[in-house]
């Protein structure tokens, strides 16, 4: 096996993360190449790309009960603010999961308040399988 789908199943996992990563490039290179199946490529991106929003999304479940500590980065002002957005926006916000700099946050922030994990995963892989499909649109060009 090429070890082409794990290397981007581990760029996608990172990119997701809090981590300086980002697998479009790689992605981008492999489909230029014509030498791996495309689907398996959108597959393993996605796939690789939710799980590391699940793991933010995880952190920021237990992330919470740091609250009261001195160093926490949130004052309880702005934790009540962001919940009364996110209850307006919500799991709608998570549309905006593949963007780059407000994506992974916004994942953290769903752990936070609570996101329920089955939405939670469903609208985060939707939002970002699209971002790959059009990538590999764009990549491939192909037109509506």
């Amino acid at each position: 096996m090429s070890a082409a789908y794990p290397g981007l199943f581990v760029a996608a996992f990172g990119a997701a993360t809090l981590l300086p990563l980002q697998s479009e490039a790689l992605l981008v290179g492999l489909l230029l190449s014509d030498r791996y199946w495309l689907w398996g490529l959108l597959a393993v991106a996605t796939l690789g790309n939710v799980l590391g929003s699940l793991v933010n999304w995880w952190l920021g479940r237990g992330l919470e009960r740091f609250q009261e500590r001195r160093w926490f980065p949130v004052s309880p002002a702005h934790m009540a603010r962001a919940r009364s957005h996110y209850q307006r926006w919500g799991h709608w916000s998570l549309l905006l999961s593949w963007l780059p700099v407000i994506g992974d946050p916004l994942t953290l922030i769903a752990g936070v308040m609570r996101e329920p994990l089955g939405r939670f995963l469903l609208i985060v892989t939707l939002a970002k399988g699209a971002r790959y499909g059009v990538l590999a649109m764009i990549t491939l060009g192909w037109s509506g």
